[in-house]
């Protein structure tokens, strides 16, 4: 049989459900034609698990490694760059080739605000909120548009940003600084879990709210202008404390997201960081329990090898200029990235 045919197999299993005969199918298509973007599509999409399930490690590299594919036979199938990101960062925690993977999206579509966006979301997640600025500032230098939701992600982003050029750079936690004071926080909180926010707004605004209808029924009165006088107070006393719950949830909760920093720093890096005695203790437990399955996967990878961080590393970035030499051009895809290995 030729390589339409298992194609068109591939396709018939995939509309029925059986992602598995799919997956099957599709690459045998491939293995026949390794040009049927087509078929390498449905490799993509098929060896992942239905919605609301997390791929293993496995499932996650080989999705990736058909999308490289995809895009590099194709690179105007918008929907696969977008799958691609996801499984570097979300699910692989590959942060820097993430970057690079977006930065090659925009040599093909310059005008796009979507690398940008995803760009300056990584770059704030990695702590390096100057370059995080510097993606944002481009998207206004540039005049570039984007959706509603973007828009509302963007205005996330800058808030995050702008409060983080607040604090003095000391207190930007580094992990790769073994000396920096943000290690002994995670040591003094990683006894127990991160407090959320909304236990704090509850131990925050509900006394407050029962001491405003008690005091209200004592002075307030009766009649319609009461009721509206005490409606605005409760309202004003609702957002007050969503803010300060917030606020609070920030800072009572900074060693956690220190933490969670680190764990990234590993999982993007493959070297090892964090001590013993905070990887076996209940805080990085909680993290680690609530990451992707394939994420879990390569950390436990990372942990077995126990590769000590070089002397002297310092963090690297992309040209995030690159696509202006060659503004629409998408050629040199192939040879910004290396197809990701299946583990």
């Amino acid at each position: 049989m030729g390589a339409e045919h298992h194609y068109l197999d591939a396709v018939e299993a995939y509309d029925n459900g059986d992602n598995e005969t799919a997956y099957l199918e599709a690459r045998k298509a491939v293995k026949i034609d390794p040009e049927h973007v087509d078929a390498w599509q449905i490799c993509a999409e098929a060896i992942l698990p239905s919605k609301g399930e997390k791929p293993t490690l496995a499932q996650a590299a080989k999705s990736l490694s058909a999308v490289q594919k995809i895009v590099a036979l194709d690179p105007n199938r918008t929907a696969m760059w977008m799958l691609g990101g996801r499984l570097l960062s979300d699910e692989l925690g590959l942060l820097d080739e993430a970057l690079q993977w977006w930065q090659d999206l925009r040599h093909h579509l310059p005008n796009e605000v979507t690398p940008l966006v995803e760009q300056a979301a990584l770059l704030a997640d990695m702590g390096h909120y100057l370059e995080a600025k510097y993606r944002l500032d481009t998207i206004i230098e540039d005049n570039l548009d984007g959706g509603p939701s973007q828009i509302a992600r963007i205005h996330q982003l800058r808030s995050q940003v702008i409060a983080a050029a607040g604090l003095q750079p000391s207190e930007h936690f580094k992990p790769w600084e073994r000396n920096h004071n943000g290690w002994g926080a995670i040591e003094m909180k990683m006894g127990k879990g991160p407090v959320s926010e909304s236990f704090l707004f509850l131990i925050i605004t509900v006394p407050l709210l029962f001491l405003i209808v008690y005091v209200s029924n004592q002075f307030a009165g009766q009649g319609w202008g009461a009721f509206c006088l005490v409606s605005i107070i409760i309202f004003a006393t609702v957002l007050v404390g969503m803010r300060f719950a917030k606020k609070m949830f920030h800072n009572i909760n900074r060693p956690a997201f220190n933490l969670l920093r680190a764990m990234n720093f590993e999982a993007n890096t493959g070297y090892s960081i964090i001590t013993t005695e905070i990887r076996t203790s209940p805080l990085f437990m909680f993290i680690m329990q609530r990451k992707p399955l394939a994420w879990q996967e390569r950390m436990i990878k990372i942990i077995d090898t126990d590769e000590p961080l070089p002397k002297n590393w310092k963090p690297s970035f992309p040209d995030f200029e690159s696509h202006r030499d060659d503004v629409g051009v998408i050629e040199e895809v192939e040879e910004s990235f290396e197809p990701f290995e299946e583990e």
